[in-house]
């Protein structure tokens, strides 16, 4: 294979394009528009807004230690200078409050409940509880909804874990990355290998309906044995979900500065393809399918349901420093830092910083983007006619099929899955 082929969408654009939009980044934030004192929303984004599933994000901004590949939001102990998580609690139910108020009477139950991060299983189990109770009281939750956690395997406990089943969590993403010592330490990981194994375990001991682990490839010194050693340890694992990324080394990092005093290599292309194939092959033979170009479930059941609401443009309001919102195609991002965040929400008004209002052709294009990234497809109709032209081509390449309407990715069309899309739009 060569390395053009080997340029994928984990090296390339649109996976960033995807982070930009959706998740809470320690980057610049974009300048956008002004928001309203209250935070209130366009009415036009309000519109329709009942008839709609609605998702909702917590982000939890504490991490133990700074991963030296992390360019999240996120603080140490050391950088909040005090703030507790006690605070940040505070701050974030204040929060709660206030999208309920700017959603008003026409907010329909929340449809999934994600708490993110950082590690968010630092917050004392009573403390996600309180959160997750807040959101049932403001918003309600549909009868089968879906409550996910983040959690670093270090920080729970068999204990911890039944409580959080108790307080109505239905689902966990376990932070394992690799089951390898030298990997874990050149990631700057600081837990043990093997521990994510047991606490699936302990997961699934606990009564949560859906348990997954979360994997990266490619870091440097990794080799294929040790990837493939990685993918064994699933087998092991309790688990029917799988999220497997590969490394990408950002700017601003300590793993950057590392490769840039040629202390570790760059993550090479095409190795991570080879591992992508690796994964796609392991995860198979386990009874495990892909339905989204970087994550595997075994059965429609356990698939992530809120990844899937951001992936088909729906709406959700993101809790927490940081964090970006889309309501009606009005997207809209918090400030950053704790502190701040915070010290708005107490002074009465909302921590929103900036915000854009999408157009048509946005979102439009922005669905050409994310859903060609789904097993089950983008539909045709979507689609101009010039772009339509392009799809026979995309198609006799043998980079895609159309299958009832609708155009999805082979496996080769996930690994070029970017350039796929940057030949459709206009």
């Amino acid at each position: 294979m060569s390395r053009v082929f080997h340029q994928n969408v984990y090296r390339a654009g649109l996976e960033r394009e995807f982070e930009r939009i959706f998740l809470p980044v320690a980057n610049q934030l974009p300048a956008g528009d002004p928001v309203p004192f209250d935070g209130t929303l366009p009415t036009s984004a309000l519109a329709g807004l009942s008839q709609q599933s609605l998702s909702i994000y917590l982000h939890v901004p504490f991490c133990r230690s700074r991963c030296g590949y992390c360019d999240f939001n996120t603080y140490t102990a050391s950088e909040l200078r005090g703030m507790s998580t006690g605070d940040y609690l505070t701050a974030a139910l204040q929060e709660i409050d206030l999208a309920a108020r700017v959603l008003g009477d026409g907010v329909p139950e929340a449809d999934t409940v994600f708490v993110g991060g950082g590690t968010p299983t630092m917050l004392p189990a009573a403390e996600l509880s309180r959160l997750l109770d807040a959101v049932r009281e403001r918003f309600g939750l549909v009868r089968d909804a879906e409550i996910t956690t983040e959690a670093n395997p270090e920080t729970v406990t068999p204990e911890y874990l039944r409580r959080l089943r108790e307080a109505g969590f239905t689902r966990i993403s376990l932070g394992m990355q690799s089951a390898v010592p030298h990997v874990l330490e050149v990631l700057e990981r600081a837990h043990t290998p093997g521990h994510g194994i047991d606490a699936a375990l302990w997961a699934r001991q606990a009564g949560f309906e859906h348990v997954s682990l979360d994997l990266i490839f490619g870091a440097p010194g990794e080799s294929m044995a040790d990837w493939e050693k990685s993918l064994e340890a699933v087998a092991a694992a309790p688990v029917d979900h799988v999220s497997a990324y590969s490394l990408i080394v950002e700017q601003g990092t300590r793993l950057a500065m590392r490769v840039r005093r040629d202390e570790v290599p760059m993550p090479d292309d095409d190795e991570l393809a080879e591992k992508y194939l690796m994964t796609e092959h392991h995860l198979t033979a386990l009874g495990f399918s892909n339905y989204e170009i970087s994550n595997w479930a075994r059965g429609q059941a356990a698939r992530c349901r809120h990844n899937l609401a951001y992936w088909r443009g729906g709406n959700w309001w993101g809790i927490g420093p940081g964090a970006h919102s889309h309501i009606g195609g009005v997207r809209f991002w918090n400030r950053k830092h704790p502190r701040s965040y915070a010290a708005a929400l107490a002074d009465g008004h909302t921590p929103a910083q900036g915000r854009e209002v999408l157009s048509l052709e946005d979102r439009r294009v922005e669905r050409v983007m994310l859903e060609l990234r789904l097993a089950e497809g983008l539909p045709l109709g979507v689609l101009t006619e010039t772009e339509s032209a392009r799809v026979e081509g995309i198609v006799a390449e043998g980079l895609g099929v159309v299958e009832e309407g609708r155009l999805s990715l082979t496996l080769r069309g996930r690994l070029l899955a970017d350039g796929v899309v940057l030949r459709l739009l206009d």
